[in-house]
């Protein structure tokens, strides 16, 4: 009997260790963020608007942190801001799916969406472009850059793709 209830603590133990070892994940919106995206839940509109928010949110704190010589450990700051970043535009595309799935009409939040990837490139492109001088600092953050990078490129392709379909459909439903 004592061997068989050692095997089942030793069975539940091993369930139970991913759990133990896992580490917490950071979530990049603050409580009032999420009140925010709360109150926005069924508006598109307002939801998408309050994601690009955030996102642009992220962005100027990687410039703060970058201009703040009293920083003291700028790559790691740059690279979780940079995750925040990524986070935060990855819940705006998949808000998109989500408002996709249930036939919302995203023509006006799109085009505020695209004009944001525009401002979203440049802004990455032209950290990439600065960082590029100094190597060793770069190497905490680049991967995260350059996921970010190809996130807005390649999402801003589908979001225009996504407006020529919304647009096209409304034509079809006036007909």
């Amino acid at each position: 009997m004592i061997p068989f209830a050692r095997q089942l603590v030793c069975f539940a133990l091993l369930l139970l260790s991913p759990a133990l070892g896992a580490q917490q994940r950071h979530d990049p919106l603050n409580s009032n963020e999420i009140d925010q995206l709360r109150d926005a839940a069924q508006d598109p509109d307002q939801r998408l608007k309050l994601f690009l928010q955030f996102a642009r949110a992220r962005l100027d704190a990687i410039e703060k942190v970058r201009a703040d010589p009293k920083v003291t450990d700028r790559a790691q700051q740059t690279h979780d801001r940079l995750q925040d970043f990524l986070d935060v535009y990855d819940e705006l595309n998949d808000n998109l799916d989500t408002f996709v799935q249930r036939k919302a009409d995203l023509r006006h939040a799109l085009k505020g969406v695209i004009d944001a990837d525009t401002e979203f490139q440049a802004k990455l492109r032209a950290l990439k472009t600065s960082v590029e001088s100094s190597k060793e600092e770069t190497t905490k953050y680049d991967f995260v850059l350059n996921n970010a990078l190809d996130a807005v490129d390649g999402s801003a392709q589908d979001h225009r793709q996504l407006l020529a379909e919304q647009e096209e459909a409304a034509k079809r439903k006036k007909k």
